[in-house]
């Protein structure tokens, strides 16, 4: 087994400190957010979305089952640090590569155990997101507050550009039945999107996030999906500007996470910064028409403010803990887009239905 030092601890913006026993060893910074999803660890570790957070579940027991490479939503673990009440070992079952402090290592992802956790996530629901920093090798509280005071905030961070891809690709299992090609803006796209989109007969070809609308427009695809991701959309000012020239081509599309605010600001509307953002498997969801509510994985620190958004544009669901957007549509036109994550990994699979009703729009 790998000799890790005994412990750490996770230091706060405002000063606050919190120590735990190291599980994987290393010093990472980072927006330190809370998510409530009672399984589903590996899926979140390898979420790009969490680029620049340090992640605090709280469910208590993490690594039951173990880790299984083909359960991985990306190439590799995206979070800064992982925190944890009780972290094990020794996995349940047989249906895994290997145990999750195993994985975080190999990683080298810095992870704490033993912390109290409940105590950090009531911290950070009363004061909202805050930066941190967690640490298995120093112990110079004074230079590492000083560090942390100097750390990038989350608002202005453009990270989108860290976890697209460098090139155009083609998911690599074709559909059993062609209906229509899609081009797919990795923003830091999930698996899951790409395969809930396959599965439903969609030829898919991915590109980075700052490709042009007239290099999408020359794939000769019938729509195009934006994917989730990291960071702050405001910055994002070439790629709104991208969507906004593909709107005009009335091309369908659907925004997903990050791609909702992108193409809520393409519309003409403004994000803002939730207190400590939505993080986890049970987030509800109203729809407006239907009266239906769907419980969701969500996974996002801003959020398109309704009252910006122009006329044309209806919201149509919101969330029923805060009323934030949720979703919108525009006019008659095919143009989706939710907040939530329809494709879950990890989460319930109430809002799946989406990729049928876009599709659908999509092969007429």
């Amino acid at each position: 087994m790998t000799s890790v030092p005994r412990e750490g601890f996770l230091l706060l913006e405002d000063g606050k400190l919190f120590r735990g026993t190291a599980v994987a060893p290393g010093t990472c910074f980072g927006e330190v957010v809370f998510n409530t999803s009672m399984t589903g660890y590996q899926e979140i570790l390898t979420d790009p979305s969490y680029r620049g957070q340090i992640v605090i579940m709280t469910q208590p027991h993490m690594g039951n089952y173990g880790v299984l490479e083909e359960s991985s939503e990306s190439r590799r673990p995206w979070v800064e640090g992982l925190l944890v009440r009780r972290m094990t070992e020794r996995p349940s079952g047989t249906a895994s590569d290997e145990s999750l402090p195993q994985y975080l290592r190999r990683w080298q992802v810095p992870a704490l155990e033993d912390l109290d956790t409940r105590a950090v996530v009531r911290h950070l629901r009363h004061h909202g997101s805050l930066r941190g920093v967690v640490t298995t090798e120093r112990d110079d509280l004074e230079s590492l507050a000083a560090e942390l005071a100097e750390f990038p905030t989350m608002e202005g961070r453009a990270l989108v550009d860290e976890v697209t891809c460098s090139e155009p690709w083609e998911w690599p299992e074709p559909p059993p039945r062609q209906r229509c090609h899609l081009a797919v803006y990795d923003f830091g796209v999930k698996a899951n999107i790409l395969r809930s989109l396959a599965e439903r007969g969609a030829r898919l070809t991915i590109v980075p996030a700052r490709t042009s609308a007239e290099s999408i427009l020359e794939l000769g695809v019938d729509g195009v999906v934006l994917s989730n991701g990291p960071g702050d959309p405001e910055p994002l000012t070439e790629v709104v500007e991208n969507i906004r020239a593909l709107i005009a081509c009335d091309l369908p599309i659907l925004g997903i996470c990050l791609g909702h605010q992108l193409l809520g600001l393409a519309l003409g509307g403004r994000t803002f910064k939730l207190k400590f953002g939505h993080h986890g498997g049970n987030q509800p969801v109203h729809d407006q028409h239907s009266g239906q509510v769907a419980i969701t994985s969500q996974n996002h620190g801003f959020a398109l403010d309704a009252a910006s958004l122009p006329r044309q544009v209806e919201v149509s669901q919101r969330n029923l803990n805060d009323q934030t957007v949720e979703a919108f549509r525009v006019g008659d036109r095919p143009i989706y887009a939710v907040q939530y994550h329809p494709e879950a990994a990890p989460g319930p699979h109430d809002a799946s239905e989406l990729f049928d009703r876009f599709l659908a729009r999509v092969v007429r």
